[in-house]
């Protein structure tokens, strides 16, 4: 059995368990004071020409949600997504346990438009009674989006703008962000994403990391006594070295964009299988998820080889799987799909 259930199947890159044990009997600050993570955030800093920013390092994409968006939002704000992002479908409620309001707006393909962002707050303020509602206090996006499409430099200069216009931040998780930017699709680069949001986070777990995100403030609008605040949450991990260390290994010699090009790379050739099978499209995704529209037979045929991910119904007779890439999917893995 091979699997393409998802793209954090394998434990981590192994430059990184080689770092990690390499460095393991040092003896180091604990929550992130350490020299690796201090390293890690100035190459950060140096890969997004953004010598300005203050990057933090969280654990996982859902803390990282969480305590982003409730410690930049006012009491009485709520976040704008698309109604399929992962804070609205896929976080179990995360952002409303933190007393905030999901503002779930429908997505085209996933994505959040500009023009359906200024509509709804253009609505929100001509109320009269909008003294009674959530407020709009922030955009949330993901790139890649939930099934795998892209933002365009254009769409995101044109959401960016809607924001600065009612002075609300963006807000770009990046949980497959290596992903996204390695595309052959992609007209994006990570400068653009400094440059165009007014927070973003690197992904590490689902980008050759153990775990972990990289918190990218791009305006030195990090908020004020933000390691209290992570820590408040149950979020701040007192082994930050574990942390500092991938991300500095991840950041050495452009590793994060060579193996995020390498999942690209096999899912390209995964797209080719698929076509070679007849097997049906859903959306035909410019990243590393691809996402197909088959029935019981056709799946039970898949699954005898292969590990998949039900991604969610189609109709009656038909399911949305999931096949995934990663920086661990090897061309062995491709040919045993393609002997199915």
């Amino acid at each position: 059995m091979v699997s393409f259930e998802c793209d954090y199947i394998a434990g981590a890159h192994p430059e990184i368990i080689k770092r990690l044990a390499e460095t393991n009997m040092e003896s180091l600050p604990g929550y992130g004071m350490d020299h690796y993570t201090e390293s890690a955030k100035d190459k950060i800093r140096k890969s997004c020409a953004c010598p300005e920013a203050q990057v933090e390092l969280l654990v996982g994409g859902t803390q990282t949600n969480a305590v982003v968006i409730s410690t930049m939002l006012k009491d009485w704000e709520g976040v704008i997504a698309a109604d399929s992002g992962h804070v609205s479908v896929h976080e179990s409620g995360a952002i409303e346990y933190s007393g905030h309001k999901v503002l779930a707006l429908p997505g085209k393909e996933g994505k959040l438009e500009a023009s359906a962002v200024r509509a709804y707050i253009q609505k929100f303020y001509s109320d009269m009674t909008h003294d009674h509602m959530v407020f709009p206090g922030m955009v949330y996006i993901s790139h890649p989006t939930e099934p795998g499409t892209l933002y365009s430099k254009k769409e995101l200069e044109e959401l960016s703008l809607v924001c600065r216009e009612y002075g609300i931040p963006l807000y770009l998780d990046g949980a497959r962000l290596g992903y996204g930017l390695m595309s052959r699709e992609s007209d994006l680069t990570i400068e653009d994403i400094a440059r165009l949001t007014d927070v973003f986070y690197i992904g590490g777990t689902k980008v050759g990391a153990l775990c972990g995100e990289a918190v990218v403030f791009t305006r030195g609008n990090r908020p004020e006594h933000f390691l209290t605040s992570v820590k408040r949450r149950g979020a701040l991990l007192a082994k930050g070295r574990l942390l500092g260390i991938q991300f500095d290994t991840l950041f050495t010699d452009d590793l994060y964009f060579r193996i995020s090009r390498h999942a690209i790379d096999m899912a390209e050739k995964l797209k080719e299988i698929i076509r070679e099978k007849g097997w049906e499209f859903y959306m035909d995704s410019p990243t590393n998820q691809q996402l197909m529209i088959m029935d019981e037979e056709q799946m039970e045929t898949l699954g005898r080889k292969v590990l998949f991910d039900r991604w969610g119904i189609y109709d009656e007779k038909h399911t949305i799987v999931r096949l995934a890439t990663s920086w661990s999917t090897s061309e062995e893995d491709l040919e045993v799909l393609r002997e199915i």
